[in-house]
């Protein structure tokens, strides 16, 4: 740990301790170099550290302050434990269960894994369709096909590299969702009866597609502040035939977990060490809190393993279901998997996002929204310290829009579940997130809801329901 990550955990613990209390100044940058003999670099870095997890703010001419709502906030929970073999999956059931509850407009949801569509800009949306598909002519329908529009791939290639790195053209192919890439990839690397590596817990759509296709999960122990533990990934490599891995490095969903660069740079490393590839799902890096958009792990392989899909649903266009993959050394193999499927993604939507990438505001829109998120997470963290028994553990995330509740091990997350669903309120329970169905006394809530007196009384309400199971 470096001296700067050391002095920003020592000002967080006495934050969460309640030495330092919501609107306290902390000491000012040539105070704590005088005293705790840093350099100002130091003391800097650590201060923008702590602002990017939302712990202090500035005021210009004044200083550096605990942020407002920060007191009161749950304990976070620990790492994951999952047993160290191979398991089937059987969770389809479970999760079409919970799908049909977060279709109607009458429930709060925070079940749902999608913000709430107030955020977007739909109408712009829907004016960038009508722009597009004006333009359209015949042609366009086989220029659009697979790999995709060739004008839309130029533009996320120019995405990568504004983030320092280069992925050419001919890798990138647009797909139907993030997810459609996701499953492709996995089709183009394995086959039925393969091991593949997840995190514990993982995301349920990652538990659909391995159940799907007949292969087995691997889990690996995550932990809610770094993501997964790297030191039983390569266990896990050593001891079982692990064909793929399917991971969350940005704000990995359930648990919001960011993976610090270097561990995704050893992380990249490791795979390369055994030649198994990785599927990377990052569609949540858009929705980063601090200064600078995380990179993928992505950006880090130099052998072509990393298979890095991502979309525009969680960020511009829900709805719509435009994404892609860019598939390395693979991308040769997902494009004839996706022609002998889905054959090309729908052509006037992929033109609507070109136009609203080039002329609408794209970075304006992200910038409104990344604030947005952030005050709605600390909203729910403040209300669930309120509302929630102490016992309660939730993570803090710096990005996205999903907290992880860790309740009382007599609690099981499906009865809160069903008693939530009588007072019209979604939630995920932690079930649908394991192949064993683990995580039972768990929940994976979504903040990214408008703010309103109904959302604050549904938090009420799931406080009452956790207490009277505790």
């Amino acid at each position: 740990m470096t001296l700067y990550e050391q002095y920003a955990d020592e000002i967080s613990s006495n934050i969460d301790r309640g030495i330092l209390r919501s609107g306290d100044r902390i000491p000012s940058v040539r105070d704590a170099c005088r005293n705790r003999r840093l350099s100002p670099g130091t003391v800097q870095k650590a201060y923008h550290l702590l602002e990017d997890r939302g712990k202090i703010h500035t005021r210009p001419r004044s200083g550096y302050y605990v942020s407002a709502n920060w007191q009161g906030f749950p304990a976070q929970p620990e790492a994951s434990r999952p047993a160290a073999t191979s398991t089937a999956v059987n969770i389809s059931d479970l999760v079409f269960q919970l799908l049909d509850t977060t279709k109607s407009e009458e429930f709060i949801q925070f079940g749902s894994a999608f913000p709430a569509p107030e955020l977007f800009p739909m109408a712009k949306l829907a004016r960038a369709l009508h722009t597009a598909a004006g333009r359209l002519n015949p042609q366009s329908i086989y220029a659009n096909m697979t790999p995709g529009n060739p004008e839309l791939r130029r533009l996320i290639a120019r995405q990568y590299l504004e983030l320092g790195y280069s992925v050419p053209t001919e890798e990138i192919i647009i797909t139907s969702g993030a997810l459609e890439g996701l499953n492709l990839c996995l089709q183009a690397v394995t086959r039925p009866g393969d091991l593949v590596a997840i995190e514990s817990p993982s995301f349920y759509a990652a538990l659909d597609a391995i159940e799907r296709l007949g292969l087995k999960a691997v889990e690996i122990p995550t932990c809610p502040g770094q993501g997964v533990n790297l030191t039983a990934l390569a266990t896990a490599l050593e001891r079982h035939s692990i064909k793929a891995c399917w991971l969350m490095t940005n704000f990995q969903n359930p648990l919001g977990s960011l993976m610090p660069d270097e561990k995704k740079q050893e992380l990249v490393k490791l795979l390369a060490l055994h030649d198994v590839p990785m599927i990377e799902d990052d569609v949540y890096s858009e929705l980063y809190y601090g200064r600078d958009r995380p990179k993928p792990a992505k950006a880090f392989d130099l052998k072509g393993l990393v298979m890095h899909c991502s979309s525009f649903s969680k960020c511009l266009a829900p709805g719509y279901r435009v994404g892609w993959t860019a598939s390395g050394r693979f991308a040769a193999q997902v494009e004839r998997v996706k022609l002998m499927t889905t054959i090309a993604t729908s052509t006037p939507l992929q033109a609507a996002i070109v136009e609203f990438l080039k002329y609408s505001g794209y970075k304006h829109h992200l910038r409104n929204l990344r604030q947005e998120l952030q005050a709605l997470q600390n909203q729910m963290l403040h209300a669930i310290g309120q509302k929630f028994p102490q016992s309660v553990h939730v993570t803090r995330s710096e990005g996205g829009y999903f907290l992880w509740v860790e309740m009382s091990e007599s609690v099981n997350a499906l009865e809160v579940h069903r008693r939530a669903m009588e007072r019209k309120i979604t939630v995920a329970p932690g079930q649908i997130f394991s192949p064993q169905h683990k995580f039972a006394n768990c929940l994976r809530l979504n903040y990214g809801q408008t703010w309103s007196p109904q959302t604050e009384a549904a938090i009420t309400t799931l406080g009452e329901i956790i207490a009277a199971l505790t």
